[in-house]
């Protein structure tokens, strides 16, 4: 099955070594590849202090982080292939890409499946769902070639 994305990135920082828009759109496509065929959705790369904002604004949490998911709720019987949007900071990625001893490329990569995964309506508020897509996660990635991201979750 292939899927027609259609990708808004918007870049509203500046940040060495960002992934390629390509990148962006293969790990959206490879995330959201078995679960529909028609898509639009916006990635945008935000400053420290729009990813703060924003979080603090809509969870509560006075701090940056690594990915915002913002779904799309379309009025009653309207049908749109419009998923929403993924706010990214690259400065938690590269944090946190640096602290779990990964590369920076591909954390962004996890951060931006598991944002679509958001998109798609999963979460991982309890065990049985965060199992889930952990797992639909991992496969994603495995076909990309990158490892396991929870393997320090298991020791």
């Amino acid at each position: 099955m292939d899927i027609a994305l259609d990708l808004d990135l918007q870049i509203a920082c500046e940040f060495e070594n960002l992934p390629t828009a390509e990148q962006f759109t293969l790990w959206a496509e490879k995330a959201l590849v078995n679960y529909c065929s028609d898509a639009e959705m916006t990635i945008r790369i935000a400053t420290v202090e729009e990813s703060q904002q924003l979080n603090l604004d809509y969870r509560g949490k006075d701090k940056p982080t690594n990915v915002l998911s913002f779904p799309f709720e379309a009025p009653p019987g309207i049908e749109l292939p419009l998923l929403g949007d993924l706010i990214i900071c690259p400065d938690v990625v590269k944090r946190e890409a640096d602290e779990q001893e990964k590369t920076f490329h591909d954390h962004f990569a996890h951060m931006v499946i598991h944002g679509c995964l958001h998109l798609l309506g999963f979460d991982h508020i309890n065990d049985t769902d965060a199992l889930e897509m952990e797992t639909i996660e991992k496969e994603i990635l495995a076909d990309l070639g990158i490892s396991d991201p929870y393997r320090d979750d298991v020791e």
